[in-house]
């Protein structure tokens, strides 16, 4: 890949590449101090040269572009330990949307029963975020400057070159959808923004990021091709000052969670150690069935916490933990009618209670 420098706005928008992504994690807190976390990516995908297995369907016939979009979103009520996830397969976008100087899509979920709901993802002003879903209304304002991964915003892991930045302290404030309730909430979240000329993999990756009392943010990642390992470090602290590495120890602990969907065995604690930096966390996942299905991908993405040292100083923390291919068995068109089924049996009663009511 020849490297271009990263630069803004324009690379907040679209590019011609195989994959990209949109995501965004945050930790969240009502008035009456109830605990939140969320989670929404919008994916961008070439899909004749993705090679994702599903999605070797006559397309060509219903898609006059060669991209194609689909989006995760989540949100935990840490508390109740309550979680909703939607997985949209196929998103469908707006005419308008990557048109404007900004970024800018409005989406929705053509799978639906019952209506649909519009999300969007803009860009209001320069990285400053308008988040909307079915569980959430939010605004996200960066705090500090983009954090480019290695230094130039190019990653190379275990010979996967991927262009990548990180706004790692985004101001929040908005609403929630909490049991049918909208909840005005607040707090600080986390943005990624990546895009690659790669085709699908069955690699495992492990992935954190991570906030620190301190002021200090890190993204950290280990990847696994089944051949070897690779790492990558990036951190960014309270004056904006930026530090790159390969050298991190990421050692699992003895907490996990088995999915009854997939059989996968996701690790939920872990300890990080930054030689570079003086650093040694551990981390602990604040919410356990986190596992999202899309096709025959598993992964697992929820809120964690953190506490540990660094520099010699005592720090805690919170953040989101990402973990990817984890081994797992399972049919995944098995779970998509379980999925559907869901969907028009929650449109279904719904529509019986406008009625009745």
């Amino acid at each position: 890949m020849k490297f271009k420098p990263v630069q803004f706005p324009a690379d907040s928008l679209p590019h011609k590449s195989i994959i990209e992504w949109w995501y965004f994690n945050g930790h969240l807190t009502d008035a009456a101090g109830g605990r939140y976390a969320f989670m929404d990516c919008l994916f961008k995908a070439d899909w004749q040269r993705i090679k994702l297995p599903f999605f070797k369907l006559p397309l060509k016939r219903f898609i006059d572009s060669p991209y194609i979009y689909f989006a995760h979103s989540m949100l935990a009520d840490i508390g109740k330990q309550k979680i909703f996830k939607e997985v949209q397969a196929l998103s469908l976008l707006s005419r308008d949307s990557f048109a404007r100087p900004l970024l800018y899509a409005n989406y929705f979920d053509p799978i639906t029963a019952g209506g649909y709901i519009n999300c969007e993802l803009a860009e209001t002003e320069a990285q400053k975020f308008h988040l909307k879903t079915a569980k959430f209304d939010l605004l996200l304002k960066a705090q500090k400057k983009p954090l480019l991964e290695s230094g130039q915003g190019l990653i190379n892991i275990c010979g996967r070159q991927s262009y990548y930045y990180s706004l790692t302290d985004l101001a929040i404030e908005g609403k929630i959808n909490v049991s049918n309730k909208w909840l005005e909430v607040q707090g600080r979240g986390w943005m990624d923004h990546q895009w690659a000329d790669l085709a699908y993999s069955k690699n495992q990756w492990t992935w954190f990021s991570l906030k620190l009392d301190n002021g200090a943010d890190i993204m950290c990642v280990e990847y696994d091709d089944g051949l070897s390992k690779d790492y990558a470090i990036d951190l960014i602290n309270a004056q904006g000052q930026a530090w790159h590495s390969k050298k991190v120890l990421m050692r699992r602990g003895r907490a996990a969670w088995k999915s009854q969907d997939t059989k996968a065995e996701y690790p939920l604690a872990w300890e990080i150690t930054v030689p570079g930096q003086k650093i040694k966390l551990t981390t602990k996942a604040m919410t356990r069935d986190q596992e999202m299905i899309f096709g025959t991908i598993n992964y697992w993405e929820g809120p964690i916490e953190v506490a540990g040292e660094m520099d010699g100083r005592p720090v805690k923390g919170l953040g989101f933990m990402e973990l990817v291919n984890y081994p797992s068995d399972y049919n995944f068109l098995v779970l998509a009618g379980k999925d559907i089924n869901k969907k028009i049996k929650r449109a279904v009663s719904a529509r019986l209670k406008k009625i009745l009511s």
